[in-house]
């Protein structure tokens, strides 16, 4: 079982997530609400932990297809549902940037077997009614 400690330290709205390793994560809310932004909103690190959670299945698919890759990159894009509570990720687009001597076809499988098949992240998105899109740039 995974056990993870959130605490806050601040006045606000600030917290600090740890895990069971001790790596830490600071979130906070928007200063129109009363938080410091001081740190990452909770629902983006939902979209952090999609590309984490992408990265490595992509990382691993590729060394096991024996592609060169120098460089990875993503930039993500979410739409949250308007009017509602809880606002969930309504739509997520990611666009990959890929460097290093990478077939573009082995990429596009990669990138495909892991949001499709093996990323829980990307999942758990997609139960909530997410729908996931990708673009690849290979250079």
């Amino acid at each position: 079982m995974d056990r993870i400690e959130v605490k806050r330290v601040d006045d606000a709205y600030a917290f600090e997530g740890l895990d069971s390793n001790g790596h830490a994560i600071r979130m906070d809310a928007a200063a129109a609400i009363g938080g410091h932004n001081s740190g990452v909103r909770p629902m983006q690190t939902l979209l952090m932990g999609l590309g984490g959670c992408g990265g490595v299945d992509i990382v691993s698919i590729l060394k096991k297809q024996k592609q060169e890759l120098s460089g990875f990159r993503m930039v993500i894009e979410g739409e949250r549902e308007k009017d509602k509570e809880p606002a969930l990720w309504k739509e997520v687009h990611i666009h990959f940037y890929l460097s290093g001597q990478v077939d573009p076809d082995k990429a596009e499988k990669a990138v495909a077997l892991s949001l499709n098949k093996y990323c829980s992240v990307a999942a758990t998105l997609r139960a909530g009614g997410c729908t996931i899109s990708w673009t690849i740039t290979v250079a």
